[in-house]
């Protein structure tokens, strides 16, 4: 089985995210959004978007908001990669992403990530604004890859 990155719209990529993602909800919008194929069997979709943390949003930053794959092999790498390389080509100077603490990031690693950091979980939810919280409250990490 051989893998490819194709394009794919942002509608369908949110629709696998929403299909396969473990523990998110697709994200309410991207910037651009690549797949992953074996023949035109679709294995995985990543979503770049603008930065979650108001702290990172400079104009040359994005972030992976979701990166979800079907557990074929490889894919998430490939996915990670051809973000980097599309956010490169659209000016971008760093991409950001996030994994649970929990998780090993083998595959940020394999495309080049570094971790960067820790973030404490906290909740969207306050009294202003009632929320339901849908996603882990765990601590998580910062991946980054830059020019």
């Amino acid at each position: 089985m051989k893998l490819a990155i194709i394009p794919i719209t942002i509608t369908d990529a949110r629709e696998f995210v929403s299909q396969h993602h473990r523990h998110h909800d697709a994200p309410v919008s991207a910037l651009f959004a690549v797949a992953v194929a074996d023949s035109e069997v679709v294995r995985g979709v990543a979503l770049v978007g603008r930065p979650i943390a108001r702290a990172l949003q400079d104009g040359y930053t994005a972030e992976v908001t979701r990166c979800c794959t079907d557990g074929t092999r490889n894919a998430c790498s490939m996915l990670y990669g051809a973000a980097w390389r599309a956010a490169r080509a659209l000016g971008y100077r760093r991409l950001v992403t996030y994994t649970l603490a929990s998780e090993e990031g083998t595959s940020l690693r394999a495309s080049g990530f570094r971790e960067v950091g820790k973030t404490t979980a906290r909740s969207w939810n306050c009294k202003s604004r009632p929320r339901v919280d849908r996603a882990p409250l765990q601590e998580k990490l910062r991946w980054e890859q830059t020019v």
